[in-house]
């Protein structure tokens, strides 16, 4: 069973002409479209389904800068700055929460990497440092694991993936932004070798500016048009308890189990160290650039031959723009919830910390991720299509980054100066190893 989404009243509508078009109502899109609107630029976002029916709603709530690669960290910190201004910005409130984000270590190796990675970020000021076990007490008390340490970010937060980006949603409406669901883009128009409109399943609307932020359908849709982005899927499997007491209003990540206290009262948890990675035909073309990551989280995937396989091979990856898209065959990806590892999480969670054996699971979902060779994303514009830019590949820690990722993407549609160095995402670091749309 899907998170239940706060309700966005979206127009069925679609205008002749706009000037910026943004594919795919996930908080990245959604963010991008309340800054372009906000800067008095005509947006339509148009989406194949629901506004965040897929990543945007279905991910932990995690706002952090820990572990984070270091290039990567300064979107971060942006990005705490937006989310603590957004009820001011919006009128409304999405959950955010900056209580803390602990990981705690059952060994040395584990802590020695909490120690590197410190290290390389010494120079950003964010806060994080190391905690003992006594502390780790301290702050998460009642627990009787055995821990070696952690690592402690105050500055880190949380909020509610089923409010946020609907509520940014509606301030975008409310600014000047259309948003269209149930309304997919099958291809880009161009003329004269830049872009000058989108054909959708409705008809064609005339822009000057695309922006790509369809997350899992980025890929199958560049691909169409020639243009190889390299990601693969992965599935997160979640639960959420009925409201509770529990120990803390820091977030924590363990080796195996995660837990963050909900808006709600009750608590989201997931098995942190176990993802189920469905073997598609992509692996085929391009799982050779995964080597890296699956040496390093070997423990960590279970791989698997099914169905998702079977619907990939049976999925179109190339189509014409006067022909049914693959997105409209498929609007939302639901996958089933690993009933088995939201179990292990929950026992272990239990071993660690004795108050939750009071939980009572309200509700288990699962969903998937888009995961590109060095986990970081694409927010880019693509020099083979002038006027497409892509704001994808976000790896399953996008929705903490979402309103600077969104607000990077703006900038970069204007051509105005850029929240950030947008240099690490950059889309032609991948294009040294693959040249066509079919690797």
């Amino acid at each position: 069973m899907a998170p239940v989404i706060s309700p966005v009243l979206t127009t069925s509508d679609i205008p002749a002409k706009t000037t910026v078009v943004v594919i795919g109502a996930g908080i990245v899109g959604l963010s991008a479209a309340l800054t372009l609107a906000e800067r008095g630029i005509p947006v339509v976002v148009l989406e194949k389904g629901r506004i965040a029916a897929e990543q945007s709603s279905r991910n932990l709530g995690w706002i952090r800068k820990t572990s984070r690669a270091p290039a990567d960290v300064p979107l971060a910190q942006a990005a705490d700055r937006l989310w603590a201004d957004m009820p001011a910005r919006i009128g409304e409130d999405g959950g955010y929460r900056q209580a803390g984000i602990m990981f705690v270590a059952r060994s040395e190796t584990q802590m020695a990497l909490y120690e590197k990675w410190l290290g390389s970020v010494a120079h950003l000021d964010l806060g994080s440092r190391l905690v003992s076990p006594s502390e780790i007490d301290q702050h998460v008390p009642g627990g009787r694991a055995q821990w070696q340490g952690g690592i402690y970010t105050p500055s880190d937060g949380r909020a509610e993936p089923t409010l946020a980006s609907s509520a940014i949603a509606r301030a975008a409406i409310a600014k000047g932004a259309l948003i269209v669901e149930n309304c997919a883009v099958r291809s880009i128009a161009t003329s004269g070798g830049k872009v000058s409109g989108v054909v959708t399943e409705r008809g064609e609307i005339a822009c000057d500016q695309v922006l790509l932020a369809g997350g899992l359908g980025s890929r199958r849709f560049l691909g169409n048009m020639g243009i190889a982005f390299p990601t693969l899927q992965l599935i997160c499997s979640v639960l959420r308890t009925a409201p509770m007491d529990g120990p803390t209003e820091i977030a924590v990540g363990a080796p195996d189990f995660s837990f963050r206290k909900r808006l709600d009262g009750g608590f989201t948890i997931t098995q942190r160290g176990r993802l189920d990675a469905p073997l598609t035909p992509d692996h085929l073309r391009i799982g050779m650039r995964y080597l890296p990551q699956l040496r390093a989280q070997r423990g960590a995937l279970q791989i698997g031959l099914g169905r998702t396989f079977l619907h990939e091979l049976a999925t179109a990856r190339h189509w014409a723009p006067d022909a049914v898209s693959p997105f409209e065959t498929r609007r939302i990806t639901d996958p089933l919830p690993n009933h088995d590892l939201n179990a292990e999480a929950l026992r272990n969670l239990r071993a660690a910390w004795p108050v939750f054996e009071a939980a009572r699971i309200a509700q288990s979902w699962a969903g998937t991720i888009d995961v590109t060779p060095d986990s970081d994303p694409v927010i880019s514009a693509i020099a083979q299509v002038p006027g497409l830019t892509v704001a994808s590949g976000f790896s399953g820690h996008g929705f903490g980054t979402g309103p600077a990722a969104g607000q990077l993407a703006a900038d970069l549609v204007l051509d105005q100066t850029p929240l950030v160095d947008p240099k690490p995402y950059r889309f032609d670091r991948f294009t040294t190893a693959a040249s066509h749309a079919g690797t």
